[in-house]
């Protein structure tokens, strides 16, 4: 009885969603395209990091090497990016990660990423609505907070911030209602600012090009350190620590490393056109095409920022908070510090947008499910947006805002963020070895073409499952498997594969974090390195699945592989305390799961539905009138007499 009831809550737990993808019907309104979406992530990707970043890191870490570390940091986001790209083809519904999770591995992940991401995406709409306000409150010579200071004081530290910011909130609202008001307006004044953003930016690398010198790419620290004339008043002391060896890579390749974990979170936000399969045309291709895209444009330009400004100043010099200003004072371009203040208030109000854009999205597809309250599922029949989605968030966003130093939660956004590349890396890994996926039914249309991928009927999906089910799971059969298409032996390797995969991803990242060089570490990570390499071996050989995608990630299994290390090691970078509070919030989540979202679920409900029918089918014939009636179930389920 015990074991029975055990298998029926984890059959609730991981029980998949049926998303029927070869209709384009939406209750949503499908008004974006290709270049809305690039602008999308572009805007959201490309924030106010561009400005700040790169003097970080390059004074601290890299040096002129930030390049290198831009890169880096680049084909460890486009291995994420790559991922999302294939979900897009394959699910091209609202929803993201969350929705990826819930075709693929169940109900349970797919809640947690889900609610993971919408923590992600209410402290980034808030902190980067302080920093606007921050940014702004500089250009005006500081009133709003000598005001604020003055009269508005909040006198609890560690808990609450020095004073309530009323800008923050206000800016909020602003673009609340402009997501509220409908998706093609939002989208309109996002492409203006990210086209200003970039104009900007342009203008950076241009300027760096004329003014700069690649003898700041190869300085000597003996000639420096002898030489007084580079010290004054305004700039920092110069000591050995902040000059390194000098050359193009004065901190090392190991700086050079450090410098790309930090750079990484540059490149976080693509995810947000995954929320957007709704609402674009010809989601398909579009999704897959805005994401790669917006990667790349936004690499080229951190690559070219980051270039320009260590050739216009010594990386030693760099200011660590406003790089790009201090870099053309340096230089004797004054001016050039108003274009920066344009593009970085540009930066930040798209970064905003893109923080706010998937956030109601989330709360609609989940609510949707009835995982989290069904009145956040209504749409605006005039504006065709998640209208009580969009104002709640913006609601809870700007409160924190108003009351919060947000600085202790920003690593949070982080775990989120991190939680959902890997899961849909792991999905992209199970999902592609599958025989069949009753989850997912779709009609696939290949990008630029009208042809439809031919649909297996249910008999040869079957028969081959059948066919695959009377292999035996011997070592011969797995690595010399005798199938050219994937069997429910093939299919059941790769998912225990997968999750043997992520445990020992955990617990190689855990020792590589805390046990450092130590002799027991190496010799563990050794072993554990071996092993992850054999199950990436197994996976390999298993067959893949051709359905057609008007996008695949390539050299399958080992780039989802890598990705899910990148993502989890730097998740295991994070401090204690950014998990306890990682911990509590997922303890709230549960609650909501727990006590609401799993008695209403809407696969819950389905399933009801699906088990009544059964028992209901075998009832037998009633007698009314000495007539045998016959009872079916019409469209709309409801039951019906028919005379036999």
């Amino acid at each position: 009885m015990a074991l029975t009831t055990f298998r029926d809550i984890m059959k609730n737990l991981l029980r998949v969603k049926a998303v029927d993808c070869s209709t384009e019907d939406s209750r949503l309104s499908r008004c974006l395209n290709t270049f809305d979406l690039v602008a999308l992530g572009v805007g959201s990707t490309l924030g106010a990091g561009v400005y700040v970043l790169a003097g970080a890191v390059a004074r601290e870490n890299a040096g002129p090497a930030i390049v290198l570390s831009f890169l880096i940091a680049a084909l460890a986001s486009v291995m994420a990016g790559l991922c999302y790209a294939e979900f897009g083809a394959r699910v091209p519904k609202t929803g993201s990660a969350y929705l990826y999770s819930y075709v693929t591995v169940g109900e349970l992940w797919a809640f947690i990423t889900g609610w993971n991401l919408i923590l992600s995406y209410v402290i980034g709409t808030s902190s980067v609505a302080r920093a606007w306000s921050a940014t702004f409150d500089e250009l005006i010579g500081k009133q709003i907070d000598t005001f604020c200071r003055t009269h508005m004081s909040m006198n609890a530290p560690g808990v609450l911030a020095e004073y309530p910011d009323m800008f923050a909130v206000l800016i909020i609202l602003i673009l609340t209602g402009l997501l509220a008001f409908g998706v093609k307006e939002s989208a309109m004044v996002n492409k203006v600012f990210t086209c200003v953003n970039v104009l900007v930016l342009m203008f950076v690398v241009v300027s760096g090009l004329i003014k700069g010198t690649l003898k700041n790419w190869d300085l000597n620290p003996d000639e420096i350190l002898n030489s007084s004339s580079h010290v004054n008043e305004t700039q920092p002391v110069i000591t050995v620590e902040s000059l390194g060896e000098g050359g193009f890579m004065p901190f090392g390749f190991s700086g050079v490393l450090s410098g790309a974990a930090t750079c990484f979170y540059a490149f976080v936000g693509f995810d947000c056109i995954a929320t957007t399969g709704e609402e674009v045309k010809n989601p398909q291709r579009a999704i897959p095409i805005g994401i790669v895209s917006s990667l790349l444009i936004c690499f080229v330009a951190y690559f070219g920022v980051s270039a320009a400004l260590t050739m216009m100043m010594p990386y030693y010099l760099l200011n660590k908070n406003s790089p790009l200003p201090v870099a053309f004072k340096y230089v004797g371009w004054d001016g050039a510090t108003y274009a920066v203040a344009v593009g970085s208030l540009c930066a930040l109000s798209t970064s905003l947008l893109g923080s706010m854009f998937p956030m109601p999205r989330i709360i609609w597809a989940m609510a949707e499910d009835g995982l989290l309250f069904k009145f956040l599922a209504k749409i605006s029949d005039k504006s065709k947006t998640p209208v009580i989605a969009t104002v709640t968030s913006g609601i809870v966003a700007a409160v924190m805002a108003f009351l919060f130093d947000l600085k202790d939660l920003v690593d949070l956004m982080s775990i989120g963020t991190l939680l959902a590349y890997t899961l849909v890396a792991a999905c992209v890994l199970v999902l592609r070895y599958q025989p069949e996926q009753p989850s997912v039914n779709v009609q696939y249309q290949i990008a630029n073409s009208q042809e439809e991928a031919e649909p297996d009927s249910i008999s040869e999906s079957s028969s081959r499952c059948l066919a695959g089910a009377q292999d035996s799971c011997t070592l011969r059969n797995l690595l010399f498997p005798k199938n050219t298409e994937p069997s429910c032996l093939s299919g059941f390797t790769v998912n225990i594969c997968t999750s043997l995969m992520g445990l020992l991803v955990c617990v190689f990242c855990i020792i590589a974090v805390q046990g450092g060089l130590a002799v027991w570490s190496l010799s563990l990570l050794g072993v554990l390195t071996g092993v992850c390499f054999l199950i990436t071996v197994l996976i390999w050989r298993q067959p893949e699945s051709k359905t057609k995608l008007s996008f695949k990630v390539p050299l399958l299994p080992f780039l989802p592989v890598l990705s899910m290390f990148i993502n989890v090691y730097l998740m295991m970078q994070l401090d204690r305390g950014t998990w306890w509070r990682f911990l509590i919030w997922m303890v709230i989540g549960f609650i909501i799961y727990f006590a609401y979202g799993i008695w209403n679920s809407a696969e819950a409900a389905l399933a009801r539905n699906n088990t009544d029918e059964e028992v209901n089918s075998f009832k037998p014939d009633s007698k009314i009138n000495g007539q045998s009636q016959k009872r079916t179930f019409d469209a709309a389920g409801e039951m019906e007499d028919s005379d036999s």
